[in-house]
């Protein structure tokens, strides 16, 4: 009889082949790794968001084994095993978004030196911005390019125009490692599941991976942080670069992400002369990945039909 696999189990479960180990950075920062190889489809690199940690993705990896693909991602320098850049372990800080892009254009020469093509890269949400960013710098040069939910710019309470200021302004005049506020994603009245998925189960794959590993948690952004990610993102939008990138993009936008703006995200993808974009309404949350089987599903098909067309 055929074996069924729990959903569950393979969210919660580090597949016995695969590896985690750490790269070094060429300032000695240690990088924790993941990698699994594949059976000859070709090597998929996954980039997570602010905030995330590897464990979060497990049941894509599979996905993406299961189709051929070799399998890799990296905890982002400062969160998830990576460690951690101020004092306070809980923030999420950074100074500037540089190294990050450095550790991604590192890792991934090294990395395209072991695997045989295609290579692609995944990038969700400040992944997705990361990603990109690398691909208009010539940091990085992918067969194909998925962008799921990226960060093209942030949703604010007060409006983008306010936000950037006021993240400015609170950079300046305190410590700019000092967090943003209290809650892990952003202030408001909303649930934090509400920002993220409708799916109560996979919603709760985190905190149980975060009840094993304590270390790997972390809280919300710092002001510096904050400032970067709407400086950074202003200056992507405006780069004339948009319009020269041939690489194929597959974009995923969720309509009614409270997180990032999706607008944003639609206005970079029609400069982008090889973008398709795909849209979701109502249904679906910022974690497009990690939604309830429809939304996963249809992104997950979409991912895949994409990469047959362009990474082959």
């Amino acid at each position: 009889m055929p074996t069924t696999i729990d959903p569950a189990a393979v969210r919660r479960t580090l597949p016995a082949e695969a590896q985690l180990s750490f790269d070094t950075a060429a300032d000695g920062w240690r990088l924790r790794r993941f990698a699994r190889g594949g059976a000859g489809r070709g090597a998929l690199m996954f980039q997570g968001g602010r905030g995330d940690m590897i464990e979060k993705y497990l049941e894509a990896f599979a996905d993406w084994h299961a189709r051929g693909w070799a399998v890799t991602a990296f905890d982002w320098r400062g969160q998830g095993g990576s460690g951690r850049l101020c004092a306070d372990h809980h923030v999420g800080h950074c100074d500037d978004f540089a190294p990050w892009l450095d550790d991604l254009a590192a890792v991934w020469r090294a990395w395209t030196t072991i695997n045989d093509p295609p290579h692609v890269i995944v990038g969700h949400s400040m992944g997705g911005y990361l990603a990109l960013r690398a691909l208009l710098d010539g940091m990085i040069r992918a067969d194909a390019a998925v962008l799921v939910a990226p960060m093209l710019g942030l949703r604010s309470p007060v409006g983008t125009w306010l936000g950037t200021r006021v993240a400015r302004a609170m950079r300046r005049l305190g410590d700019p490692a000092r967090p943003a506020w209290k809650s892990h994603e952003r202030p408001g009245m909303l649930a934090r599941q509400a920002l993220l998925t409708a799916d109560d189960d996979r919603y709760a794959d985190e905190a149980w991976w975060l009840d094993a590993q304590p270390d790997l948690r972390l809280g919300p952004p710092s002001w510096a942080w904050l400032d970067e990610a709407f400086a950074a993102t202003a200056r992507l939008r405006a780069d004339p670069a948009l319009g020269r990138m041939t690489t194929p993009v597959l974009m995923l936008v969720a309509d009614h992400d409270r997180l990032v703006d999706a607008r944003a995200a639609a206005h970079v993808a029609a400069r982008l002369p090889a973008a398709t974009l795909l849209r979701f309404g109502k249904e679906a949350a910022h974690e497009l990945l990690r939604e309830a089987d429809p939304v996963r599903g249809r992104a997950m098909a979409a991912i895949d039909a994409f990469l047959d067309r362009h990474a082959r």
